[in-house]
């Protein structure tokens, strides 16, 4: 047989190498292992766990509309290839970027109107829900790339476990040396460019590898003098492994010193074997320090996992917090944002707290952000409400303040007194403005009002009698109020409520310190029946604006202001059926097989449902509204 003079040599015959029966990996021997290594504090989107596979600094040329953001997403969720994270976080830093910017907008020309800063509350934006919605699906496909490379490691393992054999027939054949040997190279070619497997069969695959390896050596007998040279080479590479090594267990970055463990034990299995007498002390070594880094970091994840737990337990009692909130006695926008500061310093105590176990995280953050977008969205919801009902309430005290200055000169005492009595009537009747025109209308409203009156009383000194007389029959009416028979059914009740207002709101004036007074004690009266009668919100605002109606319908001018109001609740009929048809075409966004769009769905429901309701109210009161012009 001719002989090989390669640099590869073939070891003793009739001995074992140590390093084919043990070897200390990452996740097989390391409790550890499979321990999570990072967390990233959740933001608007989910918490995402991911590999980090983009090239650092990576740029993307960015839209400058949220329109283009995300038909790019939309496009990146639908190619074949997977997008690079970089990309995707680019894209939505540049919405939010543009959604922050359109808040603050907002909310400069809020405070620029002179509101409060803190009462503001930004508008409600679909595309966010469409966003979302894309992100999930790209986190989909990310996981399916994932499903994809094991499925080829377990076809790189099926293609190692090809080699093994074909190399267990080279150790079986008598065939010529020279050619066998060519053989081996190659094959030893093709495993160290083979790609990764599964890590749980990578140990047993390597030391089958090695048995037939090893025994190839021995059956090669190439001279002692390339042999001695070959084991000396390798054992100066494998001796700087071992020094590495024993400096990674100092290493305070314990998480690298793990990570730079497994590319040594990868480097050690490429090197070949050293001489027979060497390799029991060389392994020991390597081995001795690989345990004392495995050591180093199964303790670290040891002690990460009692403070997830700690961790656990602080951001379920946060979520228990959320769940207690009580939103039936959030009646008024002081009691919401008091709610709100509470709220908001719960979601920073949130950003204080730590990692929790891997498993459980994704399910307790999306338990927290769930109770905190319902608590907004009701906010949000409440005082859009409040919203529009001063703005309805403005323009009827603004009619009401035109009305007052048109009769103040007029010397009609008793055919104005009485115009006079029901527009007051009237004003006490609207609920509050926006608190940058309540003073203003006020003032203005008042001294039109006083100064008829001014003028009567110069006039009338009997006044002052008829209006004291007024105050006790107002009073009376209050007392009845308040001494309403239970024993009558709900629609008696409120019959005989809205005759009782009527009354009330029939009686001339009373003295002006006590106006304000009686008004409040007339109207708590009504509030605690309507509660006992348990009249829901929108009843009760239909019966209000009947009850206005009423009194519109018996001014000189009732057509006129009808007509007015008829045109105002169209136009926000209008607004509010565009609303529903822009929510009702972000349906088709959402019609998607995603596991987030079901979530999104119901919100997008809940909303549409809500804008239903709302126009239903709007379409009574029109049509309440028309049939009192044609009564008139």
């Amino acid at each position: 047989m001719t002989e090989n003079h390669d640099n590869v040599l073939p070891f003793e015959e009739g001995k074992s190498d140590p390093e084919k029966n043990e070897l200390v990996h990452n996740s097989t021997n390391n409790p550890a292992a499979d321990a999570r290594l990072t967390e990233t504090l959740p933001t608007s989107d989910a918490d995402n766990r991911e590999p980090q596979n983009d090239v650092v600094g990576k740029q993307h040329e960015l839209p400058t509309d949220k329109s283009n953001i995300l038909e790019r997403l939309k496009n990146l969720a639908a190619g074949q290839s997977v997008p690079t994270r970089s990309e995707v976080e680019s894209l939505k830093y540049a919405f939010y970027k543009l959604r922050s910017a359109e808040t603050e907008a907002q909310k400069a020309a809020f405070v620029e109107g002179g509101n409060d800063a803190n009462d503001f509350v930004p508008d409600n934006d679909p595309a966010e829900d469409v966003l979302k919605t894309y992100l999930a699906e790209i986190k989909e496909k990310r996981a399916a790339q994932a499903a994809l490379e094991e499925r080829l490691k377990e076809e790189n393992y099926e293609k190692r476990l090809s080699i093994i054999e074909t190399l267990q027939k080279l150790t079986e054949s008598t065939g010529d040396f020279n050619k066998l040997y060519k053989e081996f190279k190659d094959l030893q070619q093709v495993w160290n460019e083979a790609k990764p497997i599964p890590a749980s069969k990578e140990k047993e695959l390597w030391k089958s590898y090695q048995y037939y390896t090893e025994i190839f050596y021995d059956l090669l007998k190439i001279n002692n003098e390339f042999r001695d040279y070959d084991f000396k080479k390798n054992l100066e590479l494998k001796t700087a492994i071992c020094e590495a090594a024993e400096k990674l267990v100092e290493e305070s970055d314990i998480i690298s010193a793990f990570y730079q463990l497994q590319n040594f034990h990868q480097q050690w299995r490429e090197i070949g074997p050293v001489a027979r007498e060497l390799r029991d002390e060389l392994w020991n070594r390597f081995k001795a320090a690989s345990t004392a880094i495995n050591k180093n970091y199964q303790s670290h994840f040891e002690a990460l996992k009692g403070k997830e737990n700690e961790n656990l337990e602080n951001k379920n009692a946060i979520i228990e917090e959320l769940k207690k909130i009580d939103y039936d006695v959030l009646t008024s926008m002081k009691a919401w944002d008091e709610k709100s500061r509470e709220v908001i310093d719960l979601q920073a105590k949130w950003k204080t707290i730590g990692f929790v176990p891997r498993k459980l995280n994704a399910q307790v953050f999306d338990e927290f952000r769930k109770l905190c977008d319902t608590f907004f969205e009701k906010k949000s919801h409440f005082f859009k409400e409040v919203k529009d009902d001063m703005e309805h309430n403005l323009l009827k005290r603004r009619e009401l303040v035109e009305r007052a200055n048109a009769m103040k000169n007029s010397e009609d005492w008793k055919k104005t007194t009485d115009a006079m009595i029901n527009i007051q009537k009237e004003w006490k009747t609207l609920g509050p403005v926006p608190r940058k025109y309540s003073d203003a209308i006020w003032k203005e409203f008042v001294a039109a009002c006083d100064y008829f009156f001014e003028q009567k009383k110069k006039k009338f000194s009997s006044a002052k009698d008829e209006e004291t007389v007024n105050l006790s029959a107002k009073k009376e009416i209050i007392q009845q109020i308040n001494n309403l028979d239970t024993s009558l059914n709900a629609n008696e009740a409120l019959a005989k409520l809205r005759e009782l207002s009527e009354q009330f709101n029939n009686i001339g004036f009373v003295p002006f310190k006590e106006k304000d007074k009686i008004y409040k004690e007339f109207h708590k009266a009504l509030d605690e029946q309507y509660d006992r009668l348990k009249v829901d919100r929108t009843e009760r605002r239909f019966e209000e604006f009947r009850s206005n109606l009423e009194d519109i319908s018996k001014s000189d001018n009732a057509r006129k202001l009808m007509m007015r109001e008829r045109d105002k609740l169209i136009h926000i009929y209008t607004k509010l059926k565009s609303d529903l048809q822009t929510y009702e075409n972000n349906m088709n966004f959402l019609s998607i097989s995603s596991k987030s769009a079901g979530n999104l769905l119901k919100e997008v429901n809940h909303k549409i449902e809500d804008l239903k309701n709302e126009m239903e109210l709007i379409s009574k009161k029109i049509k309440s509204i028309e049939k009192t012009i044609n009564n008139l």
